[in-house]
């Protein structure tokens, strides 16, 4: 976001009217001379259920990805806001690493377990990173480096029509290496 921003204890920040005021765990980020925000509910009818709510079952957003056509790589069909949203670039990256898929395996070609599996982690993952226990990366932004778990080293390429990089080993996630 951009304007002039004030990070500090609460009612640290400057006199006046900001355009902005977010506080958690008595901290204040304040922001003066903001861009002009507009909500839009119609954006928000279209995304799928949030990976994050406490009463979305993993299990019942299988059957969302099933809908996605079956040669779409997977690493897509998680990052579509509207079969399942919350899932993003890195999220997905790091989670079909951790269930050892490639973000390139046709959706199709996924199980059902694998799938499950992928929004479990993907869940109790970013759940950890609200508290504050995010875990460390191990491919995101990790291009040219060893993979931690076996020691190929980390791919990255565009992906999709919006070209977000997926980061992936090839070593030891299954499926295609390229996504051609």
């Amino acid at each position: 976001m951009n304007g002039r921003w004030h990070v500090g204890p609460i009612g640290s920040a400057r006199a006046g009217r900001p355009w902005l005021v977010l506080r958690a765990g008595g901290l204040e980020a304040t922001q003066w001379n903001g861009p002009v925000l507009t909500l839009d509910h119609g954006v928000v009818h279209r995304l799928g259920p949030d990976v994050l709510a406490e009463t979305t079952d993993p299990a019942a957003l299988v059957p969302l990805l099933r809908r996605a056509e079956p040669t779409r790589p997977i690493g897509e069909v998680l990052q579509d806001q509207r079969l399942v949203a919350g899932i993003g670039n890195m999220w997905m990256s790091e989670t079909l690493w951790a269930v050892r898929v490639s973000p390139w395996l046709p959706a199709g070609e996924a199980s059902d377990g694998e799938l499950l599996a992928a929004l479990q982690w993907a869940r109790a993952a970013m759940r950890a990173a609200v508290t504050g226990a995010r875990p460390g990366r191990s491919v995101y932004r990790r291009a040219g480096r060893r993979c931690r778990r076996c020691g190929d080293v980390i791919v990255a390429r565009g992906q999709g029509d919006g070209n977000r990089t997926a980061y992936w080993c090839a070593g030891c996630q299954r499926g295609p290496f390229t996504g051609h």
